[in-house]
């Protein structure tokens, strides 16, 4: 398989570097996060026509696919921007468009939010799900949703009232197979009386998530031939973009170190010449390089629909992640209790690979996926 990027997507990647160093530097970014509001730079997102790009174009989008969809990631994790919404966006839109709601799919483009309600930390197609009645109507609160607090849509994984889940089987792949008769994606309008949303503050600013109460909220299915199969995908492109924004903070936090060792001074000297941080630095190198080629050999993979696709994105997420975490610890090292405080950019991108490692599946869920999927010998 050839993972390499393209020159178009080399071309791509450089121009959205370009533009969110135009119009969201460190000082802009810093003022979005510290008003708590990122409406600001979403509008900027989606009118420069960025929120396209890796979506199909009978959709409205700029075409292309997962492996744009993971440049656009890396590039917001560089600029510490506001992904919440983008993020969640574009894990939902698929299921949308597939159940032929063309016109919905078009207004997300558009600049509206539309996330699937399942907690942050959880893997989307191992979620807990909702109970719908006969009429259509939800009842029931999930926590922590990407989101949660400014999507304008939900696509909400129910079991009808009645119906037994149990514990799913899973393919050789490690995929759960669908395990529950008459298992539904259901689309709910995020502004009725019956949803109540309540914002939680994260450490890291430049995402967002809210608990969201439905009490017999109203809602449509999602025609799908296998809502199953839906949220698997979703999983895979979650465990790819997920790695791909931990990808650009760890690649910014080297960056960061590097600069900082060189500027400050101990015994007369650069720190930056002492052996210790010469080889904390390179190993951060070497984590960045090694995260690189996976995650978009993944991207490439599932994209590609490759039959160990849902595999190569479980590994992604859960090595390049717990190593995004370890940058960020030995990052924060290289700088000092300094590099925490809000005046010093590390800190944002700190939190932004801690939380990383957490969201939408810990390193252990994913390599218990990865497990499973192995053939015993």
């Amino acid at each position: 398989m050839d993972w390499n990027l393209s020159p178009e997507q080399d071309a791509y990647q450089e121009a959205l570097h370009d533009w969110l160093s135009d119009v969201a530097p460190q000082d802009t970014v810093r003022r979005w996060l510290d008003a708590g509001d990122a409406a600001a730079f979403e509008k900027l997102f989606a009118d420069g026509g960025w929120a396209g790009v890796g979506l199909p174009e009978e959709l409205g989008g700029q075409g292309g696919g997962l492996v744009e969809l993971a440049l656009t990631a890396e590039e917001l994790a560089r600029a510490a921007a506001p992904s919440a919404g983008w993020l969640a966006t574009v894990l939902a839109v698929p299921a949308l468009a597939l159940a032929g709601h063309r016109d919905i799919a078009e207004l997300t483009l558009a600049g509206e939010t539309a996330a699937y309600l399942v907690p942050a930390e959880s893997v989307p197609d191992e979620a807990p799900r909702l109970s719908v009645d006969e009429a259509g109507a939800i009842s029931g609160s999930v926590p922590r949703v990407l989101a949660g607090g400014t999507a304008a849509r939900f696509v909400v994984p129910t079991v009808p009232a009645g119906t037994r889940e149990s514990m799913p089987s899973r393919t050789a792949e490690g995929a759960p197979r669908a395990a529950v008769d008459g298992r539904e994606l259901r689309l709910v309008e995020a502004g009725v009386p019956e949803i109540t949303r309540t914002s939680r503050k994260l450490l890291d600013r430049s995402r967002s998530v809210a608990d969201v109460s439905l009490d017999r909220a109203p809602s449509r299915r999602l025609e799908l031939a296998d809502p199953a199969e839906v949220l698997r995908q979703a999983a895979a492109r979650a465990a790819v973009l997920v790695a791909a924004d931990s990808l650009g903070a760890s690649g910014r936090m080297l960056d960061l170190a590097v600069a900082y060792s060189k500027q400050r001074r101990q015994f007369g000297v650069p720190i930056g010449s002492f052996q210790a941080v010469k080889h904390a630095a390179a190993m951060i190198l070497v984590g960045v390089e090694a995260a690189r080629s996976a995650v978009y050999f993944a991207a490439t993979s599932v994209d590609a629909g490759d039959p160990e696709a849902l595999l190569h994105a479980a590994a992604v997420k859960a090595q390049v992640t717990a190593e995004g975490s370890r940058t960020a610890e030995s990052a924060l090292t290289l700088h000092g209790a300094i590099g925490y405080t809000w005046e010093y950019d590390l800190q944002l991108f700190y939190k932004r690979a801690r939380l990383d490692e957490k969201l939408l599946g810990t390193p252990a869920q994913w390599n218990e996926r990865i497990g499973d999927g192995l053939p015993l010998v």
